[in-house]
């Protein structure tokens, strides 16, 4: 017994040399650890509650446009870009409101909106931005600045889209060539599209009315540039 004793006395000797010489490192450890785990949790609710509040008040800039009340509007893309600029909610609101003052012919308004959106926005969101902000560079008759926004790098998926603004702007500069260019070249990109779709569909083993549906939306779109390639008289 007396053996164990001196063991065990022995045992918490070194224990409490050893926490001597790290405890303070343990602790540190530890409280950083608890302090990663407190932030975290902390960051996941407040980015939540920050997308529930800029979700209501994308909800009422949305009403704001439906009814064209450009005042309400302009505000509360404002304060969503003031307050929630972080969050995707800002990024649609200003897409929203761009919308709306294109229409009503405030292009000043519109053009703010979607630069933000361009600096700020991602993906696709950005993409779409560039591409109506390119829209309203040429109501402008800014065309060499719209030609510049439309160079950008882009998604696949926007290509015909992109192709299609540009033959736009170098038609209305009377540069026919590289119009029925740019016009062709968004056909091409179509019936790229057209092709990975149906390739996709099938492995996916998606309906026949499911692929018509692709089909009939891009040859709308394909007959469009046509008609633009006709007007220009120098189609092939």
């Amino acid at each position: 017994m007396a053996a164990y004793d001196l063991e065990e006395q022995e045992q918490l000797a070194n224990l409490k040399a050893w926490w001597n010489q790290y405890g303070n490192l343990v602790l540190t450890v530890v409280i950083a650890a608890s302090l990663i785990v407190i932030a975290l949790r902390g960051w996941d609710w407040y980015q939540r509650n920050q997308a529930a509040q800029a979700s209501v008040l994308y909800q009422a800039l949305e009403t704001a446009a439906r009814g064209n009340d450009v005042a309400a509007t302009k505000n509360s893309a404002g304060e969503l870009i003031e307050k929630f600029g972080g969050t995707s909610y800002a990024q649609l609101g200003a897409l929203t409101a761009a919308k709306l003052f294109y229409d009503t012919g405030d292009l000043k308004s519109a053009r703010a909106q979607l630069s933000w959106v361009v600096e700020r926005g991602a993906n696709e969101l950005r993409d779409l931005a560039r591409l109506r902000l390119a829209a309203v560079q040429l109501d402008e008759k800014a065309y060499d600045e719209a030609l510049k926004t439309l160079s950008a790098a882009h998604g696949e998926g926007f290509e015909a889209r992109y192709a299609e603004m540009r033959g736009d702007i170098l038609a209305v500069q009377d540069r026919n060539a590289e119009a029925v260019v740019a016009y062709q070249a968004a056909i091409d990109a179509i019936d790229a599209q057209d092709q990975a779709e149906k390739e996709s569909d099938k492995q996916a083993g998606a309906s026949d009315s499911r692929q018509s549906i692709g089909q009939k939306i891009n040859e709308a779109f394909r007959e469009s540039l046509q008609q633009k390639l006709d007007a220009l008289g120098e189609h092939k």
